[in-house]
């Protein structure tokens, strides 16, 4: 049977990857990339030479079709994002529901577990895990204010990413809609400059003001009771 791998990649440091991740890698026909230059420097470390395409939001319908062709000459494909697990607020989550809507149960589609920031910041942020929602991005404007509102009646422990364009205006509406939660701000989680602050919104909007080269980097924000 055809195999098309959806492999979790590091989310920062590069020995975050899992043996069978490194095999696979270098027995597929073709790995697709959000970005073939991120990784190559991934296939680079562990001596993995195989061919790369591109495959992101802003792919043609011709690439999808490309795909389609490959898996229709028996070829195996492997999926990977620039960091992460893919098709987790990632544009293969797409590519996968059209996949097993073209092939059915000719194509099988088989996960190949790692690292996920929401699970490892989970994992260290001291808040109740046994019941929790992901809300991915955050929208910029339409609807933001809303989902503030529900991270403030919601009773489960409430995780979401965030750009450091935005984490400070993020806090400031926590402040402002659930001042009494306690929130986990967890930044480049596994890499040089790893931190995870927890307290009250106004305690972090005020730590992250008074230091602004700690707004820099990628942040999973957690919330709850």
């Amino acid at each position: 049977m055809v195999k098309f791998y959806v492999i979790a990649t590091p989310i920062g440091n590069m020995e975050d990857i899992t043996l069978r991740a490194i095999r696979i890698l270098g027995e597929v026909d073709l790995i697709l990339c959000e970005d073939t230059r991120t990784t190559q420097k991934l296939l680079n470390k562990y001596e993995i030479k195989n061919s790369t395409m591109s495959f992101h939001a802003q792919s043609k319908l011709t690439k999808t079709d490309k795909i389609f062709a490959l898996l229709e000459e028996g070829k195996n494909i492997a999926l990977v994002s620039d960091a992460g697990t893919p098709t987790i607020s990632d544009p293969g989550a797409l590519l996968i529901s059209q996949i097993k809507e073209k092939f059915n149960d000719d194509v099988q589609v088989i996960p190949i577990p790692g690292a996920s920031a929401i699970i490892s910041a989970l994992s260290a942020s001291g808040l109740p895990t046994h019941e929790f929602t992901f809300l991915g991005f955050l929208p910029h404007k339409k609807g933001r204010e809303t989902l503030f509102k529900e991270i403030a009646n919601a009773e489960r422990t409430m995780i979401f990413y965030e750009s450091s364009h935005r984490i400070l205006k993020t806090l400031e509406s926590l402040a402002k809609f659930c001042p009494d939660k306690k929130v986990c701000v967890a930044r480049e989680i596994t890499k040089i400059f790893e931190e995870f602050k927890t307290g009250k919104p106004a305690e972090l909007l005020e730590y992250f003001t008074k230091n602004p080269v700690k707004q820099k980097g990628e942040f999973t924000v957690l919330v709850s009771n």
